[in-house]
């Protein structure tokens, strides 16, 4: 079996990123030299890619043998060799057991550390304008607007789908194009000091946090700390490098504090809040999507989103904020993020097709969720019209990760899911048992063990019509019920909202649990 390494806690997903533009990412001489590498065998010149992962290597990629949780990169250098890899990098530990492998080596003391060092090399080399985004809510849905609005500027390079952990962050920092004018990474953490030292790889010119809420709860004793842990991303800021904090949170000053005592002192809002720097004037819903207005830096600018959900207004007050700071044109910015969609899990739409005619509109939020990004996704449903004779169903798994609030969090979205207007509720997973109770009497629901037992009973639930709204922690496993769904009523293209960024060229082990929910349910 071909994979690479995985960690135990975490399932399965297929990224998204940016293709290589470029025949020759690294010139191997200068890799090998700022990984302090020992080169054996017949070496190229060049290397077009990096690749943790023999699934998805593209030929003339150098493959990392990685030591995971479950998986050791050393099993799989003859499947990598056979998909093309120009080269190894392996473990000098390692070396006495590899005889067999032929292909060109460079041997490290660490793999990771190397790659590492690699990351650093290929910042120190780079003029790109660069953002990292953290926050409990709306990261990976930032970074993924980021990248597409900012396309309309110049090349742009970010860190593949919730990429955002110890080997996450470094792997896509050593992907950086030497030519590439902007730069996107997200940095994520479940525990106090792990996004300090990836921020101090990444070095960024502005750093987003999104929004500090109940995300990972179980790890730290209260928002307060989570906002603690999310302002070690100041630490990392260059000289005269900016924070750009939501002046709707609550801790918006707190955060603006501790970042003028890491040394920042240029600090910019985003939000409804009089007095915010990049401030949200309105928000109307608009056929499928909605239509905004925003004042960035004294200028009224328009933006049209295929996207309802309010929440999103959040995140794309950052983007053009971000613009602004990084010299791009608004306006032009804002016109790209006309033709951005959500990508799967993340509040990606499909319309799926009835076998008696009509369709089912469906809502995948499957990736992820905390009490925040679950209250965003029901705004999200309420916002969105059943077809005639339709329904709204909200279908929810557990939120995990909560610690003693568990209970009472999930108790609280009776009342998000009130405001929807959801007509059915359909729950999965021992933590959802205490909205089961409070729902009794007052909405039509049903509680199931496991999801394999809810989607036989959603199956024959659903009608044309119907919008169903899909939601829990990834580990839950809700997005197979999804893919379920597309299989059983394959969207045509006219019908799909496809995801807004382009296919990567490299599949990796699914995020680690240094991980933070945005309300599109990306991981942090």
């Amino acid at each position: 079996m071909n994979e690479a390494p995985k960690n135990e806690n975490t399932a399965n997903e297929t990224p998204l990123e940016d293709a290589p533009t470029h025949e020759a990412l690294w010139e191997v001489n200068a890799m090998a030299a700022a990984m302090h590498a020992r080169p054996l065998g017949d070496l190229p010149a060049t290397i077009s890619g990096l690749s943790i992962d023999t699934r998805t290597l593209s030929p003339g990629d150098a493959f990392f043998a990685i030591q995971g949780d479950r998986f050791d990169g050393h099993d799989f250098l003859t499947a990598a060799t056979k998909a093309g890899a120009a080269l190894h990098v392996v473990s000098e530990q390692k070396l006495p057991a590899l005889g067999r492998v032929q292909s060109p080596l460079l041997v490290v003391d660490d793999v990771l550390k190397a790659m590492s060092r690699l990351a650093e090399a290929a910042r120190a080399r780079s003029k790109a304008t660069i953002v990292a985004v953290t926050g409990s809510v709306g990261k990976t849905t930032t970074k993924e607007a980021l990248r597409h609005g900012l396309s309309a500027e110049g090349s742009v390079h970010a860190s593949a789908a919730s990429f955002n952990n110890h080997w996450g962050v470094p792997l896509s920092l050593a992907r950086l194009p030497r030519d590439a004018r902007f730069a996107i990474f997200e940095i994520g953490m479940n525990h106090p000091g792990e996004i300090r030292p990836l921020v101090k790889l990444v070095r960024p010119h502005m750093a987003i946090i999104t929004l500090i809420a109940a995300a990972h709860l179980g790890h730290f004793r209260d928002l307060d700390e989570i906002a603690e842990a999310k302002a070690e991303i100041f630490e990392g800021l260059v000289a005269d490098g900016t924070a750009i904090l939501n002046a709707d949170d609550p801790r918006c000053g707190p955060l603006a504090t501790m970042a003028r005592k890491a040394g920042v002192t240029g600090i910019r809002t985003f939000g409804e809040t009089v007095g915010a720097d990049y401030r949200l004037l309105s928000f109307e819903p608009a056929g499928d999507g909605a239509v905004m207005e925003a004042v960035i830096d004294g200028e009224t600018v328009r933006v049209e989103l295929a996207s309802r959900g309010r929440h999103m207004a959040q995140n794309i007050l950052a983007v053009l904020g971000a613009a602004s700071l990084a010299g791009a044109d608004v306006h032009r910015v804002a016109a790209a993020l006309k033709d951005w969609r959500a990508v799967k899990g993340r509040g990606g739409r499909d319309r799926l097709p009835m076998p008696a005619g009509g369709h089912i509109e469906l809502i995948d939020e499957s990736y992820n969720a905390n009490p925040a990004s679950m209250r965003a996704a029901l705004d999200v449903l309420a916002t969105t019209q059943p077809g005639e004779g339709g329904r709204r169903i909200a279908v929810l798994g557990d939120m995990l990760e909560l610690g003693d609030s568990a209970r009472d969090l999930h108790a609280g979205l009776i009342e998000p899911i009130e405001a929807a207007g959801a007509d059915i509720v359909f729950l999965a997973g021992e933590e959802m048992k205490a909205l089961d109770d409070v729902l009794e009497s007052r909405v039509k629901r049903e509680w199931h063990e496991n999801p394999g037992e809810l989607l036989d009973s959603l199956l024959k639930t659903i009608r044309t019509g119907d919008v169903v709204m899909i939601k829990a922690s990834k580990s839950i496993g809700f997005s197979p019920l999804v893919d379920k769904l597309l299989a059983l009523y394959p969207p045509t293209a006219a019908t799909t909202d496809a995801p807004g960024t382009p296919a990567g060229d490299a599949q990796s082990p699914a995020p680690s649990p240094a991980d933070d929910i945005d309300p599109a349910g990306a991981a942090t």
